[in-house]
């Protein structure tokens, strides 16, 4: 199978789009698109598996419960999520699609 990350990326979507590229049984490796979506007010992601996930075109913030400042992610950055860590999507880019890749694994003896 062959495709492109930037393929099909539409200008404005209702809801963030999820694409999985390919599963295993520890593990999951998805394309997200985001078009100004964000985590709801007051509500934090908590997720069983740790995640890494990269920008690769757009903008984004990630703010986690227990910092202070929010990271913010342009081209080429990327942030490691371990596993059960309250985080949210502050916001994501309005002027274009905010394209990201995310891996989710099962993380007993990752280090980022």
């Amino acid at each position: 199978m062959r495709a492109n990350l930037f393929a099909d990326i539409p200008g404005v979507l209702a809801e963030e789009r999820f694409d999985t590229l390919v599963e295993g049984s520890a593990f999951r490796l998805e394309r997200i698109v985001s078009t100004g979506q964000a985590t709801p007010p007051g509500e934090w992601l908590v997720q069983s598996r740790a995640e890494w996930v990269a920008v690769l075109a757009g903008s984004a913030a990630v703010r986690f419960e227990d910092e202070r400042d929010e990271s913010e992610l342009r081209p080429g950055d990327w942030l490691y999520i371990a596993a059960n860590r309250r985080h949210r999507v502050e916001w994501t880019d309005v002027e274009r699609p905010t394209v990201w890749l995310a891996l989710h694994f099962d993380a007993a003896d990752a280090t980022p």
